[in-house]
């Protein structure tokens, strides 16, 4: 069953300074797959910095909704990782 947005805020809390990979729907049928650290958590949003060579940009920044919706799915130290389920 899904996880309330609380849930998945304080699982990704445990998780800060650790390195993920991210995938996200980049639309239309694309799936975007980037590689960071989990930086900072808001009560709201989470931060992902990304690896520099691989990216044009720093950070970005993903909703808690986005996880419970499985718009993102973070993968984190080779364990995935589905807050959203379990």
């Amino acid at each position: 069953m899904a996880k309330t947005l609380i849930e998945i805020k304080q699982g990704l809390e445990c998780q800060v300074g650790k390195r993920l990979q991210l995938k996200a729907n980049g639309g239309r049928r694309k799936t975007i797959e980037r590689y960071g650290v989990l930086a900072e958590t808001y009560p709201a949003v989470f931060i992902v910095e990304l690896d520099q060579d691989e990216n044009a940009f720093e950070r970005v920044s993903y909703s808690y909704a986005d996880v419970l919706t499985e718009t993102v799915e973070l993968n984190f130290q080779d364990e995935r990782v589905m807050l959203a389920e379990q």
